[in-house]
């Protein structure tokens, strides 16, 4: 029986930033389990000098330092590995290069945990230009009849954290119109720099509010439990298969190029 610390990282799809950077560690210090070490990390800044990922031009350009980083994380044994954008910015890709690690995102997360505390919930956004993306996600896991409604708040993924009381003014506004017009049990606010804000708009609205980062960093977490318990790993069967190490290698697909991380904070097993 393996009896190291579960090891997980979120990784901020995005060039490292100190401040960012420091904010998602202080989640994940504040909400993993005694037992997790937990890896922050963010990709290169001098190749991706991304501060958000809002458009699929920059999604794209940063998927190959996504799979790099995900490739790696499974090399170094994590057990799980969450991708911190609500676009859950190549997931399925990631999933089947990632050896026995779990692969999660916040969208996928966020919903999964939704279902389970209500029947309908709604999604707070930061600007139209999300929606059709984000609605396309959301259906494609299956949860069209629990989706009450995007409500969006007319802030990009860079405005969230410059005035915390002009934002949660704007989330608690959507809110209110999520759960008084469109019947939302429960909210989910859609982009992971809204960390922070779901305690003040639960207390003012009386329903769940799910913070993607969170829910992406605990789903992580209890893969990578499960997977120590039950022996859980990713199916690498049918639609799941992988390429082979050895074709990955023939075909240079990860060259040595540079580094693959531009920042890693560590929040320990205590």
């Amino acid at each position: 029986m393996d009896t190291r610390p579960p090891r997980i990282m979120y990784l901020n799809p995005v060039g490292e930033n100190d401040a960012v950077d420091a904010i998602f560690a202080a989640m994940a210090r504040d909400h993993k389990l005694p037992g997790t070490e937990v890896h922050v990390a963010a990709l290169p800044k001098a190749r991706y000098g991304f501060s958000h990922i809002e458009f699929r031009t920059y999604e794209a350009l940063v998927t190959r330092g996504i799979m790099r980083a995900v490739h790696q994380a499974a090399l170094e044994g994590f057990d799980a590995l969450a991708i911190g954008c609500f676009y859950d910015t190549a997931l399925h890709d990631a999933r089947e290069i990632s050896g026995e690690m779990v692969v999660t995102a916040p969208c996928i997360a966020s919903c999964e945990i939704a279902a389970s505390l209500s029947n309908r919930f709604g999604i707070i956004v930061g600007r139209r230009k999300w929606v059709h993306q984000m609605q396309s996600t959301v259906h494609d896991y299956g949860h069209a009849e629990r989706l009450a409604g995007f409500y969006d708040v007319g802030l990009g993924v860079d405005d969230f954290q410059k005035d915390h009381a002009e934002t949660n003014r704007r989330l608690l506004a959507a809110g209110r119109r999520a759960v008084e017009e469109g019947g939302a049990e429960a909210l989910i606010l859609g982009c992971t720099m809204e960390i922070g804000f779901y305690r003040q708009i639960e207390r003012e609205l009386g329903v769940p509010v799910i913070d993607p980062s969170i829910a992406a960093l605990k789903r992580a977490e209890y893969a990578a439990l499960l997977k120590r318990q039950c022996g859980w790993v990713p199916s690498r069967k049918g639609s799941c298969e992988a390429p082979s190490e050895a074709e990955l290698a023939a075909f240079n697909a990860f060259p040595d190029d540079g580094p693959v991380f531009g920042s890693r904070i560590v929040i320990p097993a205590t």
